[in-house]
């Protein structure tokens, strides 16, 4: 799994899975357990920030990997989003901050 973020991600590629951040602060944050944000099978969603959206969802999409977005999702002055999964089916949301 830790091969699949680094290849995919850039993520979790030194020992014990820590990366460093540039592009801003990582957050957790829990929702209300009815939230309809994300699927009710799974309790949290990774949200990892990014820059350059476009380009990493064209390398996602070459390497097989179902890529969702919706207009719904992005939000002038926050940025804009994308879902995808990883192997084990656990939810990620990839933001490109407008800031």
């Amino acid at each position: 799994m830790r091969a699949w973020y680094a290849e995919h991600l850039g993520v979790g590629s030194v020992p014990y899975g820590m990366w460093d951040t540039q592009a801003g602060a990582m957050v957790f944050s829990p929702f209300a357990a009815d939230t309809d944000y994300f699927a009710a099978d799974r309790p949290w969603m990774l949200n990892l920030c990014v820059d350059g959206l476009d380009d990493l969802l064209g390398a996602l999409h070459t390497a097989g990997i179902e890529v969702t977005t919706n207009p719904d999702w992005d939000a002038p002055g926050v940025g804009r989003f994308a879902r995808i999964h990883d192997p084990e089916g656990n939810p990620i949301e990839l933001w490109e901050s407008d800031a």
